[in-house]
């Protein structure tokens, strides 16, 4: 059978390859850090690293590695079970209880991933009879979460408090028992925040429910690291915060739900991903806790990754360079054509710059782009050397160009 299946499949990848569209893996040899060395799919040798989610450059860290260590002779490798049946462990319970009152919430409940988060909370909480109202540009763990359940779909273009208001009056007069408004606190392809405080407002007359994946910007974004709700004055009034460990947290693996204690409680009794899925490994609940204890005093951290995004922002717009307006550490460089973008990125790496080019269907077709994404772990004279290698890459693809 498959034999006749296998020359579709093979057509299919070319036309991904023509199309500029195809997504190679680079292998790197060393740990996640400001630097990596590509030992295949790439110009083999030691680049800057800036198209990682280590924002705050503790996915090497060596208090991290430490206590990862040492988990593993105290709780061991894996727990070989799910969390109801015997895969539950103090650390999963301590981690919960640190980042429910470090988000500011009442209770949390751990996933092998965000995506996995967001895959379990819609259908648990929503029925035919309820509506769920969700920004266009949010998250594809968003989408296939929303498309298990079987509440009424409604889309709001991004960012828009006045389409949001349709949606949200659409919804009630249509009788929906509970309406729900789900966002991404960033959005991993622009940078753009979502402007929460106006959300919350809309959500408060419309009686509904708020919930933000914050998993680009937990760690760094706002005053204490807390993220969109606490960069607008919201942490109240957000019901549900969907997030990773993978990011700014470590970077290893692992997402949570924290929310309202009886939303975390339902969850915990009829989540699919939650019920079925092996329990996080010990090992990354006790690495995540030692970075919630590097947080209480990472102000620095959050300082130099403000600087380094401030100075890379600027410097690439006065070069020319487009790119899209903001101040978050996901830099977009718009490039447009798929194929540009893609031989950009080769060219950036041909001069040490390890990036990636974005192309349809990751974003719209027509908008590729080098999404760059600035660590606190560069320093000065990285950020440099990746501006300076952008001019030349630049000048290097209008040459080959003709």
């Amino acid at each position: 059978m498959f034999e006749s299946v296998r020359e579709d499949l093979r057509t299919t990848l070319d036309e991904i390859r023509a199309a500029g569209l195809h997504k190679p893996e680079r292998v790197i040899g060393t740990p996640q850090s400001a630097a990596v060395a590509v030992t295949a799919g790439g110009t083999p040798g030691e680049v800057l690293n800036f198209c990682a989610n280590n924002y705050l450059g503790l996915a090497d860290h060596p208090e991290v590695v430490a206590a990862a260590k040492d988990a593993l002779d105290r709780w061991g490798y894996g727990m070989a079970s799910v969390r109801f049946i015997c895969g539950t462990q103090e650390v999963h319970k301590e981690l919960e209880a640190r980042l429910s009152a470090f988000l500011g919430q009442e209770d949390t409940i751990l996933y092998s991933s965000c995506f996995d988060a967001n895959g379990g909370v819609f259908e648990t909480l929503l029925g035919p009879e309820d509506a769920v109202i969700s920004d266009a540009l949010n998250h594809a763990s968003i989408i296939d979460g929303i498309r298990l359940s079987k509440a009424r779909r409604f889309r709001y273009a991004n960012r828009d408090l006045a389409e949001l208001e349709t949606r949200l009056k659409e919804a009630t007069e249509g009788g929906a028992r509970r309406k729900l408004i789900v966002t991404d606190g960033v959005f991993s392809m622009d940078g753009y925040v979502a402007p929460l405080q106006e959300i919350c407002d809309l959500a408060d007359q419309y009686d509904a429910m708020v919930m933000v994946d914050d998993s680009h910007a937990v760690g760094f974004v706002g005053p204490g690291g807390r993220g969109t709700p606490e960069l607008h004055g919201v942490m109240d009034r957000v019901d549900i915060i969907t997030g990773t460990l993978g990011k700014a947290l470590g970077g290893a693996s692992g997402g949570y739900v924290a929310a309202r204690a009886e939303i975390v409680a339902l969850l915990r009794q009829r989540s699919r991903p939650y019920l079925f899925s092996n329990s996080l490994a010990p090992v990354i609940a006790a690495a995540s806790l030692k970075v919630l204890d590097l947080l209480e005093s990472a102000g620095d951290l959050r300082e130099r990754l403000a600087a380094n995004t401030a100075l890379f922002r600027t410097k690439m717009t006065e070069a020319g360079f487009e790119i899209l307006p903001g101040d978050h550490a996901i830099a977009p460089v718009m490039i447009g054509d798929a194929a540009e973008a893609a031989r950009m990125a080769e060219l950036l790496l041909e001069r040490g710059v390890y990036v990636i080019g974005f192309s349809y269907p990751v974003v719209p077709m027509g908008a590729a782009r080098i999404r760059v994404q600035l660590s606190a772990a560069h320093s000065t004279a990285d950020v440099e050397r990746a501006i300076a290698a952008f001019i030349d890459a630049r000048a290097a693809l209008a040459a080959a160009q003709g």
